[in-house]
């Protein structure tokens, strides 16, 4: 996924906040459902953030045009393990591995149904 830095992404001098390229990341995680007809919330439940590990490359800048690459790194009966990598033309800037767990609605842990793990592989393959 594509996306333009805007003057409100950074901070006076042009630079891009850190905690922005974690925004960065979760407008691509939700692009993948949009953009194939499906949504992030599901009937059943949701997906929140339990960890994460990030690595700050090289610093992107206003109106850059940055590109979001998602890899599935792995996928269990309650979680998935996502790698995302934010490029600015070839030039990696930013690295993330992120464990997302899936929550029931009443906000306890749940198992992902076998039409839900069968879609997150489709979508993440």
């Amino acid at each position: 996924m594509k996306i333009r830095v805007y003057y409100e992404d950074t901070d006076v001098g042009g630079v891009v906040y850190h905690s922005n390229y974690l925004n960065f990341c979760e407008r691509a995680r939700s692009e993948m459902f949009f953009s194939k007809g499906k949504n992030p919330i599901l009937e059943s439940g949701h997906f929140v953030a339990s960890s994460l590990e990030a690595n700050y490359v090289k610093p992107a800048f206003f109106a850059d045009v940055l590109e979001v690459k998602t890899e599935l790194v792995s996928l269990k009966f309650a979680s998935f393990t996502l790698k995302q990598i934010i490029y600015r033309e070839d030039e990696k800037i930013f690295e993330m591995k992120i464990k997302l767990a899936y929550l029931n609605h009443d906000g306890t842990i749940g198992r992902f149904d076998d039409e839900t793990r069968e879609m997150l592989k489709q979508l993440l393959s």
